[in-house]
């Protein structure tokens, strides 16, 4: 089981790696998903914005983009794309410390790999409910 973070092009000052993906795939291990493999990608917003064009066929702006590249729907393995530019604007846009945003977008992908949705208004409050516990336990930040 393996959990790894790179850069495309950005520069993230991550701190605690070897805490965070321990506290990671405790998070798996507690929602019943098995993880194998976990890349999470820190890039640029015209990065992440070329991957949701070419793949999803989105033309916007965003933080995450999310992918499930296993076969087996219990074992995870997958790539998680996250824009810093996106995370500083919403960091400023939210006024919350770009260290407790970041660590709220990769939260947040762990946790659609873990089957939570947010295409609805119960799904996305579902899932901030699930950010929100995650900060908190991980942070000790309560939002």
């Amino acid at each position: 089981m393996a959990i790894n973070f790179t850069s495309h092009e950005v520069k993230v000052n991550l701190k605690e790696k070897t805490r965070l993906k321990a506290y990671i795939k405790e998070k798996f291990a507690r929602e019943g998903q098995k993880l194998k493999d976990l890349q999470y990608v820190f890039c640029s917003d015209e990065y992440l914005l070329e991957i949701n064009q070419q793949f999803l066929q989105h033309d916007t702006y965003t933080d995450i983009v999310t992918f499930e590249l296993g076969t087996d729907p219990n074992v995870t393995e997958g790539e998680i794309y996250i824009s810093i530019d996106r995370v500083k604007d919403n960091a400023e846009k939210f006024k919350v410390p770009v260290e407790q945003e970041l660590h709220r977008v990769i939260f947040h992908g762990a946790l659609h790999l873990c089957g939570y949705k947010d295409k609805s208004k119960e799904q996305s409050a579902a899932m901030r409910a699930k950010e929100n516990e995650c900060l908190k336990e991980y942070l000790g930040i309560t939002v």
